[in-house]
């Protein structure tokens, strides 16, 4: 068996159901073994960097193992982006990439990355965008080197890991001898029985003491499946909740104990009910720039702050925890309920009318499609199933308040690190990972024009994605950007290209939509459609999302920028 061949046996016998490359000459001998597999998809990419977003996506909802692969040298250094999603994300990747003959070392070979005579130290490279790397020198440690890798992506908080394989162990002389199945031991972060009983015994008392408590979700608790613990904790105790824009719809936006969406560009009723809470339980939360409104320092001055997360890394990272319980948010989250049931009764149901945002009122005066109307319209045509990924952009700001997510279904922004057009092209691995699931993508004409071309690969492979472009010729949030922070604005404004036409192109079909009523009816159309499309929606540029620097308001944090641009130096 060649060393391709066992990699590939060896990912098969652990549930691996697709792999996402680039071509390359390094990268040949993994094609062929991919070709030869009945449980693997192979999917060849038009760039490598759409590769590594799609592995991270594939294990984005199913909690499976993504793969991405490429050649040596450049090829290779294309997975970084994606790599780097995976790490600040959390999802389990295995990266696998060519390295140049051995043999060669030093003496400038095509793609040579070994560090020695001036060339480029992949190793370095890749130990710095994962959880580990691995140097592959000896065929019979093919599979030793393999499941340590896959073992290192899924323990603890999962991340990437990444594996070399030099072009010399690919010799039709060398072989793996020794294969044997790869042992998955994914080990479960299980809860301390003595922080669950402090957390317990903080919130027991906060709650009969007549003090406010809010949860405040984030997406670990999504990945952990924790939303039925998390239902009836809050409904046992008559909890309000609000979510990240990742937590969306782990319990129905539409429940009467949901706030909304807690962000710079979130519901002013998350902000009222954050700034009256007394007590903040966070559940699978990083506390992220966009999440923390800036990291405001003062975010927790006046209130305390329980957090329930994975990684002992997260707790005090960013704010300083009155309790913390270091786990899997849906094992913490059942121990606490557990632990609270035997101290306090449940709560009195307090009456509350639900806020369903997809049905507010928005005041529309221009032409071309209001963005927030449009997502308004997305949410009530959504199927059960649906995934829906956002990109970088003001869009994501629309499609987080206005829509409205349930269980079943799922919502995803860029992540932490926030790369543009990562789920422009990540839609496919998720599409593989759930091919029962629509996925739908709400991308920035910007966002789609970086890397959009993998149409191709949608088409040639049929994977039926939906790419809604919000299409207002210009960098919409970068030009707020300019505005707010230099006063004018510049090269900001581009040309798109007839997606209708490119659609038809690449063998996908297009739509062209200036009205809401348009949009509606091509929605429909290609939701029943079951192969790639485009719907190329003109949206106002005069529409501005919601927005605001301070949870107290638009006022107050027009105020403070006001306040810090006139501050003395």
């Amino acid at each position: 068996m060649r060393i391709y061949e066992a990699i590939v046996k060896g990912l098969e016998g652990i549930g691996v159901g697709a792999a996402f490359g680039g071509a390359g000459e390094n990268a040949a001998g993994l094609m062929l073994a991919l070709k030869h597999s009945k449980a693997i998809r192979p999917v060849i990419t038009r760039h490598e960097q759409a590769a590594s977003f799609m592995a991270c996506s594939y294990a984005m909802f199913s909690g499976r193992l993504g793969v991405c692969f490429a050649t040596a040298g450049p090829g290779a250094f294309n997975l970084f982006s994606g790599l780097a999603v995976a790490m600040s994300d959390s999802y389990p990747v295995l990266a696998i990439s060519g390295f140049a003959s051995r043999r060669w070392t030093g003496k400038g070979a095509l793609n040579e990355t070994s560090g020695v005579s001036r060339t480029p130290d992949s190793q370095a490279m890749f130990a710095a965008t994962t959880k580990k790397s691995f140097l592959l020198i000896d065929a019979s440690k093919t599979c030793d080197v393999l499941e340590e890798a896959v073992n290192t992506a899924f323990e603890g908080r999962p991340g990437p890991v990444h594996i070399h394989v030099p072009e010399d162990l690919t010799d039709h002389d060398v072989s793996v001898d020794n294969f044997r199945p790869i042992d998955l031991r994914v080990k479960p972060v299980l809860p301390d029985p003595a922080r669950v009983r402090d957390v317990a015994e903080t919130l027991v008392e906060a709650l009969e003491k007549g003090k406010k408590v809010l949860a405040l979700i984030g997406f670990g608790a999504v990945k952990s499946g924790a939303g039925h613990e998390l239902k009836q904790l809050v409904e046992r105790y008559q909890i309000p909740f609000a979510t990240t824009l990742d937590g969306k719809g782990i319990i129905t936006e539409r429940h009467p104990r949901c706030v909304g969406v807690f962000c710079d560009s979130g519901h002013s009723a998350a902000w009222r009910a954050f700034l009256d809470a007394d007590l903040v339980l966070a559940v699978g939360n990083s506390f992220a720039q966009h999440a923390t409104f800036g990291f405001r320092d003062d975010l927790f001055a006046d209130r305390k702050l329980l957090h329930i997360n994975i990684d002992i890394g997260e707790i005090d990272k960013v704010y300083k925890a009155d309790g913390a319980i270091v786990a899997d948010a849906k094992l913490a989250v059942g121990a606490l309920l557990n632990k609270m049931s035997d101290m306090l009764e449940p709560g009195e149901p307090v009456a509350r009318e639900a806020v369903d945002y997809s049905d507010e009122h928005i005041l529309h005066l221009t032409g071309k499609i209001h963005p927030g109307q449009m997502a308004q319209a997305l949410s009530k045509r959504l199927p059960d199933n649906a995934v829906v990924l956002a990109d970088a952009g003001a869009h994501l700001a629309w499609l987080g308040y206005y829509l409205q997510i349930a269980p079943g279904q799922n919502f995803r922004k860029p992540g932490g690190f926030g790369p543009m057009a990562g789920n422009v092209n990540g839609a496919l691995g998720v599409k593989l990972a759930h091919p029962e699931r629509t996925v739908i993508v709400g991308c920035g004409d910007g966002c789609y024009l970086l890397s959009g071309f993998e149409l191709l690969t949608a088409v040639q492979y049929d994977i039926p994605v939906i790419w809604i472009v919000f299409n207002n010729a210009e960098f919409q949030l970068i030009k707020l950007y300019q505005l707010q922070s230099y006063h004018e604005y510049g090269l900001v404004d581009f040309n798109n290209p007839d997606y209708v036409a490119y659609a038809e192109a690449c063998g996908a079909k297009g739509y062209r939509v200036e009205t809401l009523e348009e949009f509606e009816a091509a929605l429909e159309e290609a939701l029943a459609l079951g192969k790639p499309a485009i719907i190329d929606a003109h949206i106002t540029r005069l529409a501005l999302p919601h927005y605001s620097a301070s949870p107290e308001g638009v006022v107050a944090g027009v105020a403070e920028m006001i306040a810090e641009r006139i501050r003395p130096d």
